[in-house]
C-alpha cells in the first residue's frame, strides 16, 4: 500500500482543488440550501466533471471511461468532501458505477456504462429500510412476473435518489437476496424528495409492482454483491469524510494563529495546543486508513470488508470528534449560521450514519474477524 500519492494522482487532486475551490466552496451549498433547489447540485458542474472524466473513473475504457481506480476516485472524493461539496459523484461514479461493473452483464453494460462515464445518466443506492444500517434486513419483495420480476417496498435515506434516472435496489426474492437495477421512472415508484441537516438531496422511495429493468449478479446470490457495492461506498465515503476532517481542521488551526485574547493569539495557549495536536495525529492515521481500504478496494484482498469497516468507523469518530473541536474553539461564531465551520459538523453528524455508524462497524469487523 502506497502512503503517498503518485504523480498522476496528484496531478488529478491538483485539478479537482483548483475546480472545487473556484466554482464549489462551502457558499454554494449555502445557496442551494436558502433556495431550496429542488436538484440540490450545480447541473453545469457536474456536467463540467463529466467532461473532465470524473463520473468515469472507474468505468472500463472500452465503455468510454477512464478505466482508473478507487485511488484516483478517491482523490476525487476528497477534495469534494473539503468543500462539503453537493454532486451525483459518491452515488453514481462510485457506487452505481460498482454496481453495474460487478454486477452487470455485458449488455447492460454497453447499455448504461457509456452513459454513467459521460455524467449523462444519474444511478443511486437505494438500500436501507430502517433508520438504522442494517442491509441484510430487507422486507422489499421481489416477485416473479411475465419473465422478470416486480419490487414492492419502501427505501430510505437515498443519496440523489430524487433525481437518479436508475435505481440499484435490494430486495427479497424467492431465491434470496438480490440486487436489482430500477428505471427510476418506472410505473410503480414513487419518489419522496427529503432535506436532511446537511442541506444535501435525499429521497424515500417506494414501490408498487415496479418493474425491475434487470438483475445485476447471480438472484438469490446477492448478499455478496450487496456487501461488496457498499464496502466500495463506505469506503468513498470515509474519503470524502477526510476531506472534511482536513478542511476542519485547517480552518480551526488558522483560527487559532489569528484570534486573540489577552492580547495574543489563542493558539499559544497550551491546552488548545494539545488539543489540537490530538486532532493532528487523529487527521494522518485516518488519511493512512483511506489510503489503505482504497488499495484493498483496487487489489481486491480478501480483508477487504475489515478495512473498509475499520476505516468508516474510526473516520465517522473522528469526523464527530474534529468537528466538535472546531466549533468549541471557534468559540461564539462557530455555533452561527453565518459562519461556515458549523456546516462540517452537520456534515459529520449525516455521514457518520450513513452506510453504518462506528458501532456498527465495529461489530461487524469483530464478527468479520471471529469474534
Amino acid at each position: 500500500m502506497a502512503l503517498v500519492l503518485n504523480t498522476d494522482q496528484l496531478q488529478l487532486k491538483d485539478q479537482a482543488r483548483k475546480l472545487v475551490k473556484a466554482k464549489l466552496p462551502v457558499e454554494q451549498l449555502r445557496k442551494l440550501r436558502d433556495a431550496k433547489d429542488e436538484r440540490g447540485f450545480s447541473a453545469d458542474v457536474w456536467k463540467e466533471m463529466g467532461e473532465l472524466g470524473w463520473a468515469g473513473i472507474l468505468v472500463p475504457e472500452t465503455f468510454g471511461g477512464a478505466g482508473l481506480g478507487y485511488q484516483e476516485l478517491g482523490v476525487l472524493l476528497e477534495e469534494t468532501g473539503r468543500h462539503l461539496v453537493a454532486s451525483p459523484l459518491w452515488s453514481t461514479a462510485l457506487a452505481g458505477a460498482t454496481a453495474l461493473i460487478r454486477g452487470g452483464d455485458d449488455t447492460l453494460k454497453k447499455e448504461l456504462l457509456p452513459q454513467v462515464a459521460a455524467g449523462k445518466a444519474l444511478l443511486a443506492l437505494a438500500v436501507d429500510e430502517k433508520p438504522h444500517h442494517d442491509p441484510l434486513a430487507v422486507s422489499t419483495k421481489a416477485e416473479p412476473a411475465g419473465g422478470g420480476f416486480r419490487l414492492t417496498g419502501k427505501k430510505i435515506l437515498v443519496a440523489d435518489g430524487h433525481v437518479a434516472d436508475w435505481l440499484v435496489v435490494s430486495a427479497a426474492a424467492p431465491s434470496g437476496l438480490t440486487v436489482f437495477l430500477v428505471k427510476a421512472g418506472a410505473p410503480g415508484v414513487k419518489r419522496t424528495r427529503h432535506w436532511t441537516a446537511d442541506s444535501r438531496g435525499w429521497a424515500e422511495i417506494e414501490f408498487s409492482a415496479a418493474e425491475a429493468h434487470a438483475v445485476l449478479g447471480e438472484s438469490g446470490k446477492g448478499d455478496a454483491l450487496l456487501e461488496r457495492i457498499l464496502d466500495a461506498g463506505r469506503t468513498g465515503l470515509a474519503a470524502e469524510m477526510l476531506g472534511g476532517i482536513s478542511e476542519a481542521y485547517e480552518r480551526t488551526l488558522d483560527y487559532l494563529k489569528v484570534r486573540q485574547q489577552f492580547g495574543v493569539p489563542i493558539g499559544s495557549f497550551q491546552a488548545l495546543q494539545h488539543r489540537a495536536a490530538q486532532m493532528f495525529c487523529e487527521v494522518e492515521l485516518c488519511r493512512s486508513l483511506v489510503r489503505d481500504a482504497l488499495s484493498a478496494l483496487d487489489e481486491d484482498r480478501k480483508d477487504l470488508a475489515q478495512a473498509a469497516s475499520a476505516t468508516k468507523a474510526h473516520l465517522s469518530e473522528v469526523f464527530h470528534l474534529v468537528t466538535n473541536e472546531a466549533v468549541q474553539m471557534h468559540g461564539g461564531i462557530g455555533v452561527t449560521d453565518e459562519h461556515e465551520i458549523g456546516f462540517f459538523l452537520k456534515r459529520a453528524r449525516v455521514a457518520e450514519h450513513l452506510l453504518g455508524s462506528a458501532g456498527f462497524h465495529r461489530s461487524r469487523y469483530a464478527a468479520l474477524s471471529g469474534y
